[in-house]
């Protein structure tokens, strides 16, 4: 048993270290004369190459065909000039490759990871995904049906909708609003020459970047990039970047969204978060833990814990280039619809009322230096940390300086991070359960807008 003991403590021991000392390790950033912005960093510790590509290419550009950028990031693999979708999928099945691709609500991206001695096959097909894609019309035809059905059962569960419906809210009518998977409306209508016309307008080689992370020689790699997209043409991006939203709100209110069959009200609260390049992102994280962002944070011990109200609660920022959300949430029994907000609102009256005292700082210092860092460490991570510091508009500091923000972090400057990023009045809430149990008890909060959950839309 004390052997064992000494090992676990050795091992935290050089986890703490490497919290200490992690950076982003050395990498080299070109640019193609056709745009295409290349990070390439060497890792030698296992024989395997992670590929990420990024486009400016998300549901922000969706414009009002809701769905049409997630569509068309699924439809890339559904067979290019030289490929077809079952060849794809064979192929990369065969060596134990993974090749994915997906949107997001700024970014649209392909990622890869392959062991060294398949890269040739690998890089061919992704080369092939990217620059000439197929499209291949019964295949599109298929998932879009898959798609629409999917649309179909997604309302059954409230918290999977709940923050499509918190954006909507807060975003109105900004892109930051759209829904990433889109709506049975404009799905339907999305066709697989839509698809085409997004790929050729929004898969623009000056506004992406690609990394690759892995087991190669840099000099080699780059001139394999460039041999392999340094051709590529597309038309110069012409869509306007994307401005700052305007999130001023003047009172308190609720969207409750009526589900006549719900057992249980789930419900978010919240407001204006923060961007992922603000200087104090690192300080809010640390707040953040204590306040919801842990099992032991404070409203996961007050509603589930101490209240036994729910199985979870707890409190997030969702970063973006030019915004961002602060939101807590939960679910709880129908009956106990406002005594679980209460409890919510409470608590986060207590992190403005009261501050944090210095062990509980300490603790949440610790708790996110050990496990903030390994979130960066694997080489499929980093790669995705390249593309996102291109499209998100951050550098390496964000890592860098990671130890510098925590262990910088006092009591005095907690009060002035919660003050400043942590709403407290002017909240936000959606509201989702039987509206005609809880109409008259959730009024108390604000301003009432309804929506019946089967309706059209978010």
């Amino acid at each position: 048993m004390k052997k064992i003991l000494v090992f676990i403590c050795c091992l935290l021991a050089v986890g703490f270290a490497s919290a200490q000392t992690f950076k982003v390790p050395p990498y080299q950033k070109v640019k193609l004369k056709n745009g295409l912005t290349v990070y390439l960093m060497e890792q030698h510790e296992v024989p395997l190459i992670n590929v990420s590509v990024a486009f400016d290419a998300g549901a922000v550009k969706d414009g009002t065909r809701y769905g049409l950028a997630h569509m068309t990031a699924d439809a890339l693999l559904f067979g290019s000039s030289k490929y077809t979708k079952e060849q794809i999928e064979e192929k990369t099945e065969y060596v134990g490759a993974d090749v994915n691709t997906y949107a997001g609500k700024e970014v649209a991206k392909l990622t890869a990871s392959f062991a060294v001695k398949d890269q040739d096959q690998l890089f061919d097909i992704i080369q092939d995904v990217v620059t000439r894609p197929a499209f291949n019309e019964p295949e599109f035809a298929k998932y879009k049906q898959r798609l629409l059905l999917q649309l179909t059962q997604q309302k059954e569960s409230p918290r999977a909708v709940a923050t499509s419906y918190f954006n909507r809210f807060v975003f109105n009518e900004h892109p930051y609003a759209n829904p990433l998977t889109g709506i049975q409306s404009t799905v339907e209508r999305i066709s697989v020459n839509d698809v085409r016309e997004f790929y050729r307008t929004q898969y623009t080689a000056d506004r992406a970047a690609i990394a690759i992370v892995g087991d190669f020689n840099t000099a080699d790699m780059k001139k394999r990039i460039t041999n392999l997209f340094g051709t590529w043409k597309t038309a110069p991006a012409s869509s306007p970047k994307l401005t700052e939203p305007a999130l001023a709100f003047n009172q308190n209110r609720v969207l409750l969204v009526d589900k006549p069959d719900a057992r249980e009200t789930t419900f978010l609260i919240g407001g204006k978060g923060v961007t992922q390049s603000n200087p104090d992102y690192i300080p809010v994280v640390v707040v953040n833990t204590i306040l919801g962002g842990r099992f032991t944070s404070w409203l996961n011990d007050a509603l589930r814990v101490n209240a036994g109200l729910t199985y979870g609660a707890n409190s997030r920022f969702a970063t973006l280039k030019n915004s961002g959300t602060f939101t807590i949430s939960t679910f709880t029994k129908t009956s106990t619809t406002t005594e679980a907000i209460d409890m919510a609102l409470q608590v986060l009256d207590s992190l403005h009322r009261k501050g944090i005292d210095a062990q509980t700082l300490e603790s949440a210092k610790n708790y996110v230096k050990a496990t903030f860092p390994p979130n960066y460490e694997s080489a499929g991570a980093l790669a995705d940390l390249l593309t996102d510091m291109f499209s998100l508009g951050y550098d390496e500091s964000f890592i860098n300086n990671f130890q510098k923000n925590v262990d910088g972090l006092t009591v005095d400057k907690t009060r002035e991070i919660i003050n400043r990023y942590f709403p407290k009045e002017n909240l936000q809430f959606v509201v989702i359960g039987q509206a005609g149990s809880i109409r008259d008890k959730v009024k108390k909060y604000g301003a009432i807008t309804e929506k019946a959950i089967k309706a059209e839309g978010f």
